[in-house]
């Protein structure tokens, strides 16, 4: 009697909402899957039909980690090929460790899967650069403290005080401490973007100053979903003021000699 394969269980990131920003191997995994276990309040739909035919789909968004956990430890004993569905990219705020940990823990291997977190989809929409020459070269993803702690050490107002480019993620409930800080840091003219559901059909793309956001956030009815960006890069590209060397006549590197 032949021993039922098994398969590693794949953590999945479904990209930001619209489907064809999954990536090819994540969409291959949909499609081989035999149970899908998503992020239902956060995956929309229309990612989920990349899955095949042959595929049970168990939405999470009511299940704590040990359902979840059994859901696919069941699975992975049964042969069954399990993708473990989370919005974005798994690596950030996506809440895998646990889950890897617990899967570890019942001997089930894992393999994760990348994929594009909606700071680089909301960057594609707003056609901007979070990193330019001698303007800013680091970008920040944080958020600000709510239900969930953040360090002491890596509280907002210190962020900021860097200057760089920054993509503050599920905070758009407290846009009014939020504009206190961005206001403090980059002054009240500063630009910034909120962005609603990046690349979802429902998506709304704001532009604004950090003195008017919070004005701007209820004005539209944005309290959740929203990404927000700020930094010197937003304005100064719209300036032309700042160009990389790369593609500088004058600049010579290993595959261009410069002219002057």
């Amino acid at each position: 009697m032949s021993k039922t394969e098994k398969h590693p269980v794949r953590i999945v990131g479904a990209g930001p909402g619209d489907p064809e920003l999954i990536t090819v191997k994540g969409r291959h995994a949909l499609e081989q899957a035999e149970l899908v276990v998503y992020a239902g309040s956060l995956v929309p739909e229309a990612v989920l039909a990349w899955a095949g035919k042959q595929v049970r789909l168990e939405n999470s968004a009511k299940m704590h980690l040990d359902q979840i956990v059994d859901l696919m430890v069941r699975a992975h004993a049964a042969g069954q090929k399990v993708v473990r569905l989370h919005s974005g990219d798994p690596s950030l705020y996506g809440a895998i460790a646990e889950q890897i940990r617990a899967l570890e823990q019942q001997h089930v291997p894992c393999e994760v899967i990348p994929g594009v977190t909606a700071a680089f989809a909301a960057a594609a929409k707003l056609q901007i650069e979070y990193t330019l020459p001698e303007i800013c070269q680091t970008l920040i993803f944080t958020r600000m403290e709510g239900r969930t702690p953040v360090p002491e050490e890596e509280n907002l107002a210190d962020l900021a005080a860097h200057q760089a480019s920054m993509a503050i993620y599920l905070s758009a409930g407290m846009a009014d401490r939020l504009q206190a800080v961005l206001t403090d840091s980059y002054g009240e003219n500063a630009p910034v973007a909120v962005v609603y559901k990046v690349s979802h059909q429902d998506e709304k793309v704001l532009w604004t100053r950090a003195g008017s956001l919070a004005q701007t956030m209820k004005a539209e009815g944005i309290s959740r979903q929203a990404l927000v960006i700020a930094g010197r890069a937003l304005g100064a590209q719209k300036t032309g003021s700042a160009a990389s060397r790369l593609y500088d006549r004058g600049f010579t590197h290993g595959y261009r000699q410069g002219h002057e």
